[in-house]
């Protein structure tokens, strides 16, 4: 008993030296929130999402109907989440001074975003990608729009998976085939069995966050955490 009660002092006292459980760095940070934006994490609880909140992988980030939430990542990129979506971020893995390791996958569940590609993408583009209930995108170094619109149909668009290219090129794969799109471009695909096509003209893809949402941010505060934050 003497021996066990040395032990849980030593303990206690960190008289053994034991290294500290590795905490995975974020992914990334709210920078901008226009309504409620809430995360549900790996573990099954919610949080609240306000600015400067991290974000981690196996996070679900979650817009109400009438919100907007930019999220900057580690490695310079960024999405902006349109109201009514659901983004999961699959995988993130950047270290600056490791490009083998290099891996994102964000899952659009629901709704729509823009995104913009940060470092990793710019350098390994392979290892990164958006997963879509359509098609998978293939990310090439670009800005673009992609909207998952549900059966029924939504803001006079048909259900399916709608991109547009601001900047650069993707790729839309599903079983029906694959296709890339360039810079003003727009694209379109129905579900995983039909080919995605080139669409000649904006279907009526529209995607207005407030103008606070375009400015670019100041300085790096990835990893603090916002004051308002609410684990529920």
């Amino acid at each position: 008993m003497r021996r066990v009660a040395a032990l849980v002092t030593l303990l206690a006292l960190g008289g053994l030296n034991l290294p500290a459980p590795a905490i995975a760095a974020p992914a990334g940070e709210i920078t901008h929130v226009s309504g409620a934006v809430i995360a549900q994490k790996a573990n099954g609880q919610s949080k609240i999402l306000s600015v400067k909140s991290s974000v981690d992988e196996g996070d679900v980030l979650a817009t109400s109907d009438n919100a907007y939430a930019r999220v900057k990542f580690t490695d310079g990129g960024e999405v902006v989440l349109r109201p009514a979506t659901q983004v999961k971020i699959d995988r993130f893995a950047f270290e600056e001074q490791k490009p083998q390791g290099d891996g994102m996958v964000l899952s659009l569940l629901k709704g729509g975003m823009r995104a913009v590609t940060g470092l990793l993408g710019r350098r390994n583009p392979a290892a990164m990608r958006v997963a879509t209930p359509s098609a998978t995108i293939g990310i090439r170094g670009t800005t673009f729009n992609a909207q998952v619109v549900p059966p029924g149909g939504g803001g006079g668009l048909p259900p399916g998976l709608h991109v547009h290219v601001i900047d650069g090129v993707i790729n839309l794969t599903n079983k029906g085939g694959s296709q890339n799109f360039s810079a003003g471009q727009f694209g379109y695909t129905p579900n995983l069995t039909q080919p995605p096509l080139i669409v000649p003209a904006n279907p009526g893809l529209q995607f207005t966050p407030p103008p606070a949402f375009n400015s670019p941010v100041q300085g790096n505060t990835i990893g603090k955490t916002g004051a308002n934050e609410c684990v529920i």
